[in-house]
């Protein structure tokens, strides 16, 4: 499964799991957490199926208000999103977008780029659960 600008893992944690972990380590940096959706129930209560889905929405208001002056259309992808789902075989994935796709896409500059970078922040809690 591939898709373009978007960072995907396979990680050994059930998709709650996995998003509690990363929410906790989130947290612990200081980003606000916007929105957790489980979409599997929203899917469920409307009457339709769907695998395991967890949705979170994170970020920090101060740098993303600079990435939105830089380029408002930003905006579209701000704040930043991570998911967690478990696909038919039972394996576990966790995706969210690449900062450098990002700020490709909105002609951010450098600086920006790295204000909207999660992947280090990330690296040891998705080596954890690889």
């Amino acid at each position: 499964m591939k898709a373009e600008g978007v960072i995907i893992q396979q990680v050994k944690l059930l998709p709650k799991d996995t998003i509690d972990l990363v929410e906790t380590i989130l947290r612990q940096n200081g980003i606000t957490i916007y929105a957790r959706i489980n979409q599997q129930e929203e899917a469920n209560r409307n009457g339709i199926s769907i695998r395991p889905l967890i949705f979170l929405m994170f970020g920090n208001p101060v740098k993303g208000a600079g990435i939105m002056m830089e380029n408002p259309a930003a905006a579209l992808d701000l704040p930043l999103k991570i998911i967690s789902w478990q696909d038919e075989m039972d394996d576990s994935f966790i995706a969210f977008n690449d900062a450098q796709y990002l700020a490709k896409r909105f002609n951010l500059s450098n600086a920006s780029a790295m204000l909207i970078d999660i992947s280090a922040m990330l690296s040891k809690t998705i080596k954890q659960i690889l």
